[in-house]
C-alpha cells in the first residue's frame, strides 16, 4: 500500500506546474519588514534544475513575478516556490531579484527605487550562505535613505532612495542589502528582508546644497535657468524651490527659515 501511494505521489508531482517533495515543504516565505510608504517587488528566477537536460526560454513563462501592483495590491508576505515544472522541464530558483520602491508625494511619479537581490545556489562558502534561527526565519537587514535634488526651472525637489546593507555588528556598508542561501536552507522556512530608513536626508551630489544648523540650503549657481546650480565657491547666493507638494521653500526640509 505504502509503495502505491508513494507512487500516486510521484506521479502528481510529475504533472503539477510547482513540482513538489514528498515529506517536505515545497516552498518558503519572503516577506520584508519596511518603513511607511515602501513596498517591494520581486521577480523569483528559475533555471532547469540539477541533473536536468532540458532548456525554457523567457517565451516560457521561467519566471514568477510578486507585488507587481505594489501601489495597489501591496502584500508584504509572498510563498515562492523552490522547484516548478513549465513543459515539463523542471526548475530550481537561483535568484529573487528585488526593487524597494517608496513614495515621498502624492503625485504619481512622486516616487523611487533601489534594488537588491537573494542569492540561491546548491552550494555556497559558508562566509556567504545566510543562518536561519530556531523559528526558521532568516533575516536580511539594510538602511534606505533619501537623496534629494531639483529638476527643472522651477527647481521642484525630487528625491531618490539608496540602499545599503547592515553587516552583523551592525554596522552600514557600502554594498547592497543581499542575501545568500543554498536550496536546502529554504523549504518551510522564512526570509525576511529588514530594512530601516535613515535619520537623515542628503543631497544626492556635492556642491549644490550647503548645510545650516536648521536645514540644507540650494545654491543658485547662474540663475534658475542653471539646471546644475553649482556653488562654484559663491556660498551666498540661494534660491528658492518648489516642495513636491507645491510650497515655494527657502531651506530643506523646514521649507522657511
Amino acid at each position: 500500500m505504502k509503495v502505491i501511494v508513494k507512487t500516486l505521489l510521484l506521479g502528481a508531482c510529475a504533472l503539477s506546474t510547482t513540482g513538489c517533495f514528498t515529506g517536505e515543504s515545497d516552498s518558503f516565505i519572503f516577506t520584508a519588514d519596511l518603513p511607511a510608504n515602501f513596498a517591494y517587488y520581486a521577480v523569483a528566477k528559475y533555471a532547469p534544475a540539477k541533473g536536468e537536460t532540458c532548456t525554457v526560454t523567457l517565451d516560457d513563462n521561467p519566471y514568477l513575478g510578486f507585488n507587481r501592483e505594489w501601489r495597489t495590491a501591496y502584500k508584504p508576505e509572498s510563498e515562492i516556490p523552490i522547484y516548478r515544472t513549465v513543459k515539463g522541464c523542471r526548475l530550481a530558483i537561483y535568484k529573487i531579484d528585488l526593487e524597494i520602491n517608496a513614495i515621498y508625494g502624492t503625485d504619481y511619479g512622486d516616487f523611487s527605487g533601489d534594488t537588491t537581490a537573494v542569492i540561491i545556489r546548491e552550494e555556497l562558502k559558508t562566509q556567504y550562505k545566510g543562518t536561519f534561527d530556531t523559528n526558521g526565519e532568516s533575516a536580511i537587514k539594510g538602511q534606505c535613505q533619501w537623496l534629494f535634488r531639483t529638476q527643472g526651472p522651477k527647481r521642484r525637489l525630487s528625491k531618490g532612495l539608496d540602499c545599503k546593507k547592515i553587516d552583523d555588528q551592525g554596522a552600514v556598508t557600502k554594498g547592497r542589502p543581499v542575501g545568500a542561501y543554498t536550496l536546502d536552507q529554504l523549504p518551510g522556512k522564512t526570509v525576511i528582508l529588514k530594512i530601516k530608513l535613515a535619520d537623515e536626508e542628503r543631497p544626492g551630489w556635492g556642491d549644490t546644497w550647503v548645510k545650516f544648523p536648521n536645514g540644507w540650503k540650494r545654491f543658485m549657481g547662474e540663475g534658475l535657468e542653471d539646471q546644475r546650480g553649482y556653488c562654484h565657491g559663491n556660498y551666498t547666493d540661494f534660491s528658492s524651490f518648489l516642495m513636491p507638494d507645491g510650497r515655494s521653500c527657502s531651506i530643506y526640509p523646514g521649507c522657511t527659515e
